[in-house]
């Protein structure tokens, strides 16, 4: 079979490389999977720079979602098992953790809708509580976590900033279903987003860029605000002022969504039941900018880790149809 290959850490577009393979063999609890298409993550980026927080041995395959088929026919979503990620034609992954395709979504759509999605969803429900009628800001509102993010806020009932870099990108946050676009180029967030909430400022923010974007973001916030960090795109740790925290009186939390997978499974899958009602009833469905064939893999991994992309890109190998 053929898989994108790591042999060693650096740019995606340098280091992956196209190679004839053997299939992987499932071990206990696992199946083989056919891929019919694979999301581009920003982690997949950062898994070739060797910068993520797994390090999966030298050589790897990146490609952390997957919509795959099973022997019997099946469409499902996977998290394939690195160092065997899904940019290959074939893939093993833990049968326990198999989620069904919602019927709504082709196979490309499919790919996009599971990481990005239950990291929103949990993000804002669970670790932020979102409520009907505040104000959620979201930074990369044109990007695969910001898509899915403005989406589930307006799925919510939320009023939804969406901060995006470029009139380009600011088309797309719109079509998303935006309330307003901020356009960090030309315009100030701060200013911006307290004179649309008449100087209260946004209830809840998340965050997947770190760096000036945090630093905005706690300067706008509302009281008994919630801001929801679920990553550092712009390559900056943030520093918070624990002492701001305090004085505005505002909260600080993390999301790591991976973590739901082993602390707690079952509320994953309920996730993933709410996600496929919200796609039958057309109100989430993932905004895929380009569908690449498996040659170009390694060119579009680059661009999502350079943030020129918007929505989401997927890899779709031959045996992706749709």
């Amino acid at each position: 079979m053929q898989a994108w290959r790591v042999h060693r850490n650096g740019e995606p577009s340098e280091v992956m490389e196209l190679e004839e393979t053997d299939r992987p063999t499932p071990g206990d609890g696992q199946v083989l999977l056919k891929v019919l298409a694979a999301n581009i993550n920003f982690p997949d980026a950062l898994l070739c720079r060797g910068q993520y927080q797994v390090r999966p041995p030298l050589p790897f395959t990146p490609g952390v979602e997957i919509c795959g088929e099973t022997e019997d026919g099946r469409r499902v979503l996977a998290t394939p098992a690195l160092p065997d990620g899904g940019f290959a034609d074939y893939v093993v992954a833990d049968e326990a953790a198999l989620l069904p395709v919602p019927d709504a979504l082709d196979d490309a759509e499919a790919a996009a809708l599971h990481i990005g999605y239950q990291t929103g969803w949990f993000g804002l429900h669970r670790r932020a509580c979102l409520q009907a009628g505040e104000t959620l800001l979201v930074h990369a509102a044109a990007g695969g976590v910001g898509s899915a993010a403005v989406q589930l806020g307006k799925a919510a009932g939320a009023t939804v900033i969406g901060v995006v870099g470029g009139p380009e990108k600011a088309a797309i946050a719109r079509r998303l279903g935006c309330d307003l676009v901020i356009d960090r180029r030309s315009e100030d967030i701060v200013t911006a987003v307290k004179e649309a909430t008449g100087g209260r400022g946004a209830d809840v923010v998340y965050d997947p860029v770190g760096g000036d974007a945090y630093a905005k973001s706690v300067k706008c916030i509302a009281f008994e605000g919630r801001v929801v960090v679920v990553g550092f795109a712009s390559g900056t740790i943030p520093a918070p002022g624990l002492n701001h925290a305090l004085v505005k009186n505002y909260s600080i939390v993390g999301l790591h969504w991976g973590l739901y997978n082993t602390k707690d499974p079952a509320a994953v899958r309920a996730c993933h039941d709410e996600l496929t009602k919200l796609a039958a009833q057309g109100v989430v469905k993932p905004l895929v900018s380009e569908r690449l064939p498996m040659a170009d893999a390694a060119r579009g991994v680059q661009r999502v880790a350079d943030g020129t992309s918007t929505g989401r890109v997927v890899v779709l190998p031959a045996g992706g149809t749709r």
